[in-house]
């Protein structure tokens, strides 16, 4: 056995002054209610005075010594356990899990896509395809990843795709206020994305400090979920500044610049 300093330093004091006896290493378990429990797991002649490093002779088998290592190291003895509850839980129970989460995502994306193209006609249908460019870019960043697709996985996603359209509502909702007020199309349009950049970015920043900080002091499915968030949202960032705008710029281009646009 090795100890540290602090342990080298009573060991030491304690068997210079007692040459010839027995030591014995006992464990103590403290019961609800203030009982304690002692159990002795070893007994040892002191032959000479030591400290930092020494060894236990006398030993019938490997195993016994074995066994009295694994309780040195344990440094507490079995805990009693209860069983509460036991169950078997099958892979087909993952499997319908992860085909349900699948549906929520289906569902939830059509019914998103349903209320951009009533909402905002045209420009709804820029939004869809901006929000299906995201997903694709999502879905391929995690298959470069060699990511699993779990339920905390799919949660990520879905919760992308509201975050996605609160984007590209922002930015529409800033391009009308610009048509109100008497600009043209195509400089509503411009200062509807400039405007409305610095919230986007902030909101995209905040959410991504947060998945950035699960990550770090999560485990299992919440860090799953957390690379699923952080990767959505850097997807939905670029999607919806970036790809909308570009769907426009095509959109205006046969247009004149006193043309309605639908919105």
């Amino acid at each position: 056995m090795t100890l540290d300093g602090v342990g080298a330093k009573r060991m030491l004091d304690f068997t210079r002054d007692n040459v010839g006896n027995r030591m014995a290493v006992v464990y103590i378990e403290q019961k609800p209610g203030g009982q304690k429990v002692e159990e002795v797991i070893s007994v040892a002649v002191v032959r000479e005075p030591f400290g930092k490093r020494f060894q236990t002779t006398g030993l019938d088998s490997m195993a016994e010594a074995s066994q009295l290592a694994l309780l040195l190291r344990a440094g507490a003895l079995a805990a009693p356990m209860e069983i509460v509850e036991e169950r078997t839980v099958g892979p087909s129970l993952g499997k319908d899990n992860v085909e349900q989460g699948f549906k929520s995502v289906v569902i939830g994306f059509a019914l998103v896509l349903v209320f951009m193209a009533v909402y905002y006609r045209v420009f709804g249908l820029v939004a869809n395809l901006a929000l299906l460019a995201n997903v694709v870019l999502l879905i391929a960043l995690l298959g470069m990843l060699g990511a699993t697709l779990t339920m905390p996985g799919i949660a990520g996603i879905v919760l992308t795709v509201g975050m996605a359209v609160d984007a590209n509502v922002l930015i529409y909702e800033r391009i009308r206020e610009e048509l109100r007020s008497g600009n043209t199309p195509q400089a509503s349009i411009r200062a509807g994305y400039d405007k409305a950049f610095s919230t986007i970015a902030d909101a995209n920043i905040t959410t991504l400090i947060t998945a950035l900080i699960l990550f770090q002091f999560g485990t299992g499915a919440v860090q799953g979920f957390a690379v699923t968030l952080s990767i959505g949202i850097v997807a939905s960032f670029v999607s919806a500044l970036y790809v909308t705008r570009t769907f426009f710029l095509v959109y205006l281009s046969g247009k004149k610049a006193t043309d309605p646009i639908s919105i």
